[in-house]
């Protein structure tokens, strides 16, 4: 079992279990739909699309019979959309491997109702590398998924979990996705655009990233004597984010302390785990954010090489 890291108060999601306990009387009992998920979806009318996404991949079994599940379900308008940016006519032209990664990435291995929901990173059924990937969920208006999609409807319960209705498809994030989706990590993805790192660090990897929180390069800034990344140039940033980047995907329960080689040629990074976890002279102070491309680790110093 992985070991979590602590990140920033209150960000890492918590589920609680949800306890129901019967009614002397059957006629003031509640009354829990019976139907399972995908009956509750057929039974909608706006989840078709969603409904032979599943069939298609192989999982409208495990979505009727697997119990505690939490679904972000998108409606057809959302997979028309979906078809429509990827230039595609129909989910024929999706792989079904593709598929599945996607459509298990909108679900949650245990019932979480909106009121049970927090902001910070959970765990989905899509995996790689098998690891589970996460999704990052902010609750301070509304359930906001990964900082572009939105639960439009809440709390639509099924006999085995709960749906959600979600405005758009949620993609598997890439090690660049990740960072968009966090308002911690505004300056890295600055930095890394002006450096023309994003199509490096979005292609098939896989990637460890050590993610500098905005805290640490605010605290870079102040050291440098520049006011932020406009001071900087795309060849002084360069070598230092590819001085972030460790090849493969490694999590914490796979590291170990020596050296390791980084993406800027010769330079390596120092791991320490006598306490804690330290690369150089920073901490991770969250580890094992799972991309679809790679592993994030949250750092609270810019490493220079």
């Amino acid at each position: 079992m992985k070991t979590k890291l602590k990140f920033i108060p209150g960000l890492l999601l918590l589920f609680g279990v949800v306890l129901f306990t019967g009614c002397n009387d059957d006629e003031d009992a509640p009354q829990v739909d019976e139907k399972n998920i995908v009956e509750v979806a057929v039974d909608a009318g706006s989840f078709s699309i969603l409904i032979e996404a599943a069939q298609k991949a192989g999982l409208a079994e495990f979505l009727s019979t697997e119990n505690n599940l939490t679904v972000f379900a998108p409606t057809d308008d959302a997979f028309a959309a979906l078809l429509s940016d990827l230039g595609l006519s129909s989910l024929d032209d999706i792989p079904t491997a593709d598929l599945a990664s996607i459509l298990t990435y909108h679900v949650i291995g245990t019932k979480a109702m909106s009121s049970d929901l927090s902001t910070g990173y959970v765990s989905t059924l899509s995996s790689y590398d098998n690891n589970n990937i996460t999704m990052y969920i902010e609750t301070e208006s509304g359930v906001m998924i990964n900082n572009s999609v939105l639960v439009t409807t809440a709390d639509i319960e099924a006999s085995n979990g709960v749906i959600h209705v979600v405005d758009k498809v949620i993609l598997p994030p890439t090690v660049v996705n990740i960072a968009l989706a966090n308002e911690n990590f505004t300056t890295l993805v600055q930095a890394v655009v002006k450096a023309g790192l994003v199509d490096a660090l979005s292609s098939e990897g896989p990637f460890t990233v050590f993610a500098p929180t905005n805290d640490a390069f605010d605290a870079l800034f102040a050291q440098l004597g520049v006011s932020g990344i406009n001071d900087l140039t795309a060849e002084q940033l360069t070598p230092i984010l590819l001085y972030h980047v460790v090849p493969g995907n490694v999590v914490s329960t796979e590291l170990t302390s020596g050296e390791v080689g980084t993406l800027n040629a010769d330079k390596n990074l120092t791991v320490d785990l006598s306490s804690g976890v330290k690369i150089n002279e920073s901490s991770v102070v969250a580890a094992d954010i799972q991309g679809a491309n790679g592993v994030v680790h949250v750092i609270d110093k810019v490493l220079i090489p």
